[in-house]
């Protein structure tokens, strides 16, 4: 039901709003336990997942770093070895 919320920090280019509500809906799901809610839930639950998107919209755009960019390339490449090792 729930994949790895991603880090969406610091990218270039940065995270999208596709990327941002993705993350949002990734959180609400593991919060309330529902994939898709019943129909009498539906209105608190995309509510919820539109103030999640908000909220993540501000931090991303309040935080700052002196770190360099990542590139989602090559994390995405690290990823991938890192999962190699897990799991074979």
């Amino acid at each position: 039901m729930c994949r790895n919320i991603k880090t969406l920090f610091n990218f270039e280019p940065p995270a999208t709003e596709d990327e941002i509500k993705a993350s949002a809906l990734q959180f609400v799901r593991k919060l309330s336990g529902f994939n898709k809610p019943s129909q009498p839930n539906e209105a608190a639950f995309d509510r919820a997942v539109a103030e999640v998107s908000e909220a993540a919209r501000r931090l991303l755009t309040s935080l700052h770093t002196h770190a360099p960019v990542r590139d989602r390339v090559i994390e995405a490449e690290k990823a991938r070895e890192r999962s190699r090792l897990r799991f074979g």
